[in-house]
């Protein structure tokens, strides 16, 4: 499996923008799926995003599509989440994963990080 840490959260206002980075341990990065999902408080964990192993795929929820980008850079084990236009509604803990598949569902991913916080003020 590979480990994943992801860092880049913190307090915004809202309107504001910030970029998550989750980088991968291990030589074998490039054959994952990789996605984010995030957990806001009382809530079920929800899917974000999720990218292909060579970066040409991507899916998004309806929620964050227009807003966020995901992308990754195979060559230095690391995955981004650039969340642009932040609504208070997006506050919650993201968590970046790892598949060898393809999906939407925490389910379909095996390995996850410990995530990181991102508050948006209004």
């Amino acid at each position: 499996q590979v480990q994943l840490v992801e860092s880049g959260g913190g307090l915004v206002q809202a309107g504001g923008s910030l970029r998550l980075s989750c980088a991968a341990s291990g030589r074998t990065f490039s054959s994952y799926n990789m996605g984010w999902f995030r957990q806001a408080p009382g809530k079920e964990r929800e899917f974000v995003a999720t990218i292909s192993i060579n970066g040409v795929r991507t899916s998004y929820a309806d929620s964050v599509k227009g807003r966020f980008a995901i992308s990754r850079d195979n060559a230095k084990n690391l995955v981004y989440l650039q969340m642009n236009s932040l609504k208070p509604e997006d506050t919650a803990v993201y968590y970046c994963a790892a598949t060898t598949g393809w999906g939407t569902r925490s389910s379909d991913f095996a390995s996850w990080g410990q995530g990181t916080q991102v508050t948006v003020s209004s």
